[in-house]
């Protein structure tokens, strides 16, 4: 019988493990094949899957020593979860393929059809990055939520930076989907009942501001009430398969409306134009999951990176596929007259575009307590982050949320100009600075702070700061010249 160590055994059997999988995130990381994950230099947990986590030595000093901390918050658990990788990946697509999809032609509008493109891939790729130094992050500080890596590595400041960004890009998720509520299941209604729809009690029930307010209070609210949302992950499928449909109707359906309706070729296919900026905070809101990629994570059945990543290369491929259908397809068809919400583009009449508009709203019933969740877990851990659970604090969190985003959806109707506010600000820091700030902090005692090694993450915080600053002056000037217009006040208010 042998006397050698367990951790001699799993040390000895992570030093002869192949290292032909390396996936490299920018310092000395690496995802090989093996029997054992690997936490750094100080912690090993077995796992029985032929994946494995190896991260080299990130130095010694005493910042970098941490340990997975038990009992957080919801988060990455460290035995994992129940969920296959099958499942993961109908919920982390369902993430990013959200209500940000049909705002793409309209960013497309504002960027112009080649930089248009150009920025729809590029920052797919850049979220697929982004996705995977989260998960690094997160096995190099032990920690299980992303508000407590952040505060882990930048202290009570970073947690109260990330806490309120990570509340208004949930805030602003809220607000969203109540305005697409309010800009579809009106047409979707009056079409189906067309003589209730032209009566007196028809133009109340069907109005904007009664629809968003029945949704808000009758399904989305009892909804939020859920502590433990895990099972509203089975309608992930459910919700991709309805995105599907939703970019099928746009792509079938544009060529076959009324020609006054859509834009002259000669206007659709401007290469570039002078909203780029703008053009980037709509992409990044309708491709940044990252609030939610902690959960997951967690939700694995067995959390290895490599079959994390496998599950983020699928997603964000697949993401980035309908992404760009919708998008081009249009952008073509109406040009400089495609709206913030490309369903509106099309008639109220529209059969398709109306199970369309539909299966839309559904959706965002089911995503809506998604982001309650958040925002609650941000008031959670900043206000009674040590105190005992209490169901009367829950409810009235719970009803606080709902009615301001109640409050929004009824008075704000310019979903272009959401996306731009929301993705600009919150998911430009939360997607491309804070990832790369941690990864820098919880390596900067082996790597100096300007090598090589950590250029990328440079070049990430650099460009998430300036479409951050930039984004976000320029929608604001936006939303203050669009919200004057007659239009806006009549459709909000209709």
């Amino acid at each position: 019988m042998s006397t050698t160590s367990q951790p001699q055994q799993m040390a000895a059997s992570a030093a002869e493990a192949p290292r032909n999988s390396t996936q490299s995130l920018g310092l000395h990381t690496r995802v090989p094949s093996g029997n054992s994950r690997t936490l750094g230099p100080y912690t090993r947990v077995p796992d029985s899957d032929d994946s494995a986590l190896e991260l080299e030595t990130i130095g010694s000093h005493e910042h970098n020593r941490a340990e997975p901390v038990a009992g957080t918050r919801s988060g990455i658990g460290v035995g994992g979860g129940g969920a296959s990788m099958l499942s993961s990946f109908f919920n982390l697509t369902n993430a990013i393929v959200g209500a940000g999809v049909i705002g793409l032609p309209y960013a497309m509008r504002q960027a112009g059809f080649v930089i248009g493109l150009a920025m729809v891939i590029i920052l797919a790729l850049l979220v697929d990055w982004t996705l995977r130094v989260l998960a690094v992050n997160s096995k190099l500080s032990g920690r299980q939520t992303y508000q407590d890596m952040v505060e882990y590595c930048f202290g009570r400041w970073g947690l109260l930076a990330s806490s309120f960004f990570q509340g208004a890009m949930a805030g602003g998720g809220m607000a969203s989907f109540i305005v697409i509520v309010g800009d579809t299941l009106p047409h979707v209604l009056g079409a189906l009942m067309p003589s209730i729809g032209q009566s007196a009690f028809g133009h109340v029930v069907f109005s904007r501001r009664f629809v968003i307010a029945f949704f808000v209070i009758f399904m989305a609210y009892p909804l939020s009430l859920y502590r433990d949302v895990g099972k509203l992950g089975k309608t992930s499928a459910f919700a991709v398969v309805a995105m599907c449909t939703i970019i099928a109707a746009v792509v079938v359906e544009g060529p076959r409306i009324d020609s006054s309706l859509r834009a002259s070729p000669e206007k659709s296919l401007q290469l570039a134009n002078t909203g780029v900026f703008q053009a980037v905070g709509v992409i990044t809101f309708a491709f940044v999951c990252h609030h939610n990629s902690f959960m997951i994570y967690g939700s694995l059945r067995k959390p290895t990176l490599n079959r994390y990543f496998e599950v983020i290369h699928l997603s964000t491929a697949i993401a980035t596929v309908a992404s760009l259908m919708i998008a081009v397809f249009g952008y073509v068809y109406f040009g400089e007259k495609t709206q913030g919400n490309i369903l509106n583009n099309f008639p109220q009449d529209n059969f398709l575009i109306n199970i369309a508009r539909f299966l839309f709203a559904l959706n965002m019933i089911t995503t809506f307590p998604m982001e309650t969740l958040v925002a609650r877990e941000v008031i959670e851990s900043l206000v009674f982050r040590d105190r005992e659970f209490s169901m009367r604090r829950h409810i009235w969190i719970t009803t606080g949320l709902c009615a301001a985003g109640l409050a929004i959806g009824e008075t704000v109707c310019n979903l272009g100009v959401l996306l731009e506010l929301t993705g600009g600000m919150s998911a430009s820091f939360l997607a491309f600075i804070l990832p790369s700030a941690c990864f820098i902090k919880l390596s900067y005692s082996s790597t100096p702070l300007y090598s090589r090694k950590l250029l990328g993450h440079w070049l990430c915080i650099i460009f998430g700061v300036t479409v951050m600053l930039l984004s976000t002056v320029l929608s604001i000037r936006h939303a203050a010249q669009a919200g004057s217009g007659p239009d806006v006040a009549a459709s909000c208010w209709r």
